[in-house]
């Protein structure tokens, strides 16, 4: 019986190759993006490796059409054995810059988004005793960065409801699990919320994203990341954390081993240094 797989945020990057890689895998994948009219690249990805998949729109922060969603497919296709919930957005700017809407709007992309599809799922797979979700999350998810808050506090958070969530549902045959990419190249940097003036804040914001560009211009591919996407949807290991490439997983290893936090504070300290006075 072919598996149906719900893949979010597929338009480009990652996500879109995860859906192009778990269709090659054979599983019958629904790729969703808030806009079908920019699904020529995803279709063009697919067409050159011989696959097809399922296009359908969804915006991830509408909690009304994201039910829809999955009651469409379940109705059409009776199931949906893999979510991988991908779609999210970057955000750059310290507390001071932040406005609460924005702080809000990572919140809902990030965290409650994901949330709230994996509560959608969740029932059918637990009755068929069987399914995965698996949550694209971040190594900012476990490493809290300068100029990150809140996409950091987002990430923090998805991590700590899943890790939560997945011990009860394996229970009933339902594996909940993370994947944690580091620096990917992709659109992401592009598409982050970011603060109009940085104010007293320039020095050390100026090197950050000095910093920043420098860490994207050496990323893993999109491809590459896409394949670990789609490895950890389907592997039999009963294993919470993935990460995508061995970079990441060597970023992640500053902050869990971390019990007073000062080799994560050691390890940022240098992506803001500067010698102009603050």
């Amino acid at each position: 019986m072919t598996e149906i797989a719900l893949v979010t945020g597929t338009s480009s990057g990652m996500g879109m190759h995860a859906a192009v890689e778990l269709a090659r895998r054979g599983l019958h994948v629904v790729a969703t993006m808030r806009d079908t009219s920019r699904s020529a690249r995803l279709r063009e990805t697919a067409d050159a490796v011989g696959v097809a998949l399922e296009v359908r729109a969804l915006d991830v922060v509408d909690h009304e059409a994201a039910a829809a969603v999955v009651d469409g497919i379940v109705a059409d296709h009776g199931r949906i054995d893999v979510l991988v919930n991908n779609a999210g957005q970057g955000g750059v700017g310290t507390a001071e810059q932040l406005t609460m809407e924005q702080i809000r709007a990572q919140l809902e992309v990030n965290y409650l988004a994901p949330v709230h599809l994996a509560k959608l799922v969740l029932p059918g797979m637990r009755e068929r005793g069987r399914g995965c979700i698996l949550t694209v999350t971040s190594v900012g998810g476990v490493v809290g960065q300068p100029f990150a808050d809140a996409y950091c506090g987002a990430k923090f958070a998805v991590e700590g409801f899943m890790q939560s969530l997945a011990g009860v549902a394996e229970h009933f045959g339902v594996h909940v699990r993370i994947i944690e990419p580091a620096a990917v190249a992709s659109d992401f940097v592009h598409n982050a919320v970011r603060p109009e003036g940085a104010g007293v804040y320039s020095p050390l914001f100026d090197a950050y994203l000095s910093r920043t560009a420098g860490a994207f211009a050496n990323a893993q591919s999109a491809a590459d990341a896409g394949t670990a996407i789609a490895d950890a949807a389907l592997s039999d290991e009963t294993r919470f954390r993935w990460q995508s490439s061995e970079a990441a997983t060597a970023f992640i290893g500053v902050s869990l081993a971390d019990d007073d936090g000062s080799r994560v504070r050691a390890f940022t300290a240098p992506w803001i240094a500067t010698d102009r006075p603050v």
